[in-house]
């Protein structure tokens, strides 16, 4: 929430004639502060827009931990949450690319294939040809770029429907991996190459560990006052100084707990610091640079964009070069954690959970709504449910049933939401 001024630290120089009017009264003639009724008042745009942003996402997450936790001790155990820190990664990197492509309001059938190929294309070359490792992993995220850049020219240059060139390049993909792998359809690598230690890599130093977390806490922290700073030089809204410390402290309570307990452990994952980063940096471009602010605004409206000056067919295409990049990407960690590149990683479950996880995270269908690090929650509900059920002893169909119903909720609720936000003639996406 935010309230509107001109600067921080100029509030209270305003004359009190000039502020009673945005001042509320409480009972007995008290005047509330204006950022509290400015926190009212937006909490009631959003509750009638049907926007109520992570919060329905954090308390799913938080019962389903609840509920596994009372049925077995071992759940919240830092054995099993350091085990799901790491498998999260290479679902969530699919599904940091499946928002983008949601955000403009299409779909991308071919991550699952692409993440294979990843895998096929970089043991490949490193194993069977002996190249380094270090140059196989760039060609095989160049691949990824080039195999998205190709399906965005036949939908935005060429007019082919996304559902259809995307479902082409799932089977293209995967044929083209499964040649790759050859007749065993798999291949071993070394488990102490690059790619290899990418989820076995832990730090277990104190000071490393606890120095991450109060440097990212304190760039935080030092963000939001500087952008406290620039929305209000511009007139723009801007958050109270209140919120800006609350949001600090809930990080900070976060982030040390996550250190700590994954410290009792084998210490922080490698994997989990890169997947961290790639959300910070993609929802940093998302809402900070102009081709981003486009990106947002091509999903709320193709003509309206095109009108504001946004190059749809460019913008489109550069989406799904993103997409194919982080399917490559998260196919390389998938196969890390096998130590093996194959038909696993290009399967369709993962295909299914990606865009599970953006969808269930609070990314909308409709585009022009969601942020990446609604691929971060939403992952975490689809794996938490899967360990959970797995240290239960649950049969995999009953885990495919409990996916569906999540996401057929998260579906539903996104759907009433645009609802919600047409009839009042505003639409929330």
């Amino acid at each position: 929430m935010a309230v509107r001024g001109r600067g921080p630290g100029r509030d209270s120089q305003a004359p009190a004639d000039d502020a009673a009017p945005a001042a509320g009264r409480g009972r007995g003639g008290r005047r509330w502060p204006v950022p509290l009724r400015a926190y009212a008042g937006a909490a009631r745009r959003r509750l009638h827009e049907g926007d109520l942003g992570p919060a329905p996402v954090l308390l799913a997450l938080a019962v389903t931990w609840m509920i596994f936790q009372g049925l077995n001790d071992n759940f919240l155990s830092p054995r099993n949450l350091s085990v799901l820190s790491v498998d999260i990664v290479g679902t969530g990197m699919v599904a940091v690319g499946i928002v983008f492509v949601l955000l403009i309001g299409e779909i991308d059938l071919s991550v699952g294939s692409l993440a294979g190929l990843s895998g096929a294309l970089f043991a490949a070359l490193n194993v069977n040809l002996g190249m380094p490792e270090w140059l196989a992993v760039i060609i095989a995220l160049i691949s990824g770029a080039a195999a998205g850049g190709l399906q965005g020219f036949f939908f935005a240059r060429i007019g082919v429907p996304a559902f259809v060139v995307t479902l082409a390049g799932l089977l293209f993909w995967n044929g083209l991996m499964l040649y790759l792998l050859g007749p065993d359809s798999s291949i071993n690598f070394s488990e102490e190459g690059l790619v290899a230690k990418l989820t076995s890599r832990y730090f277990t130093a104190p000071v490393v560990t606890y120095g991450l977390a109060a440097l990212g806490t304190a760039a935080y922290l030092l963000v939001s006052f500087r952008d406290r700073r620039r929305r209000g030089a511009a007139g723009m809204p801007y958050r109270p100084v209140g919120e800006i410390w609350a949001r600090t402290g809930l990080l900070a309570v976060v982030t040390f707990a996550t250190v700590y307990v994954l410290g009792r452990f084998e210490g922080l994952p490698l994997a989990l610091l890169i997947f961290l980063a790639v959300i910070i940096a993609s929802d940093l471009f998302l809402r900070r640079t102009p081709y981003g602010r486009q990106i947002l605004a091509l999903g709320g409206g193709v003509e309206a964009a095109r009108r504001a000056g946004v190059y749809v067919a460019r913008v489109r295409i550069s989406v799904f070069m993103v997409s194919g990049t982080l399917a490559a990407l998260g196919g390389l960690f998938i196969a890390s954690r096998l130590t093996s590149a194959s038909q696993v990683s290009g399967s369709g479950m993962l295909l299914i959970n990606a865009i599970a996880a953006a969808i269930i995270g609070g990314t909308s269908l409709f585009g022009g709504r969601g942020s990446t690090w609604s691929a971060l929650l939403g992952v975490l509900i689809i794996q938490s449910i899967a360990s959970g059920m797995a240290l239960l002893g649950v049969e995999t169909p009953v885990q495919f049933m409990i996916t569906g119903g999540v996401l057929l909720t998260a579906v539903v609720f996104d759907s009433l939401a645009r609802r919600a936000a047409d009839s009042r003639g505003q639409r929330s996406d």
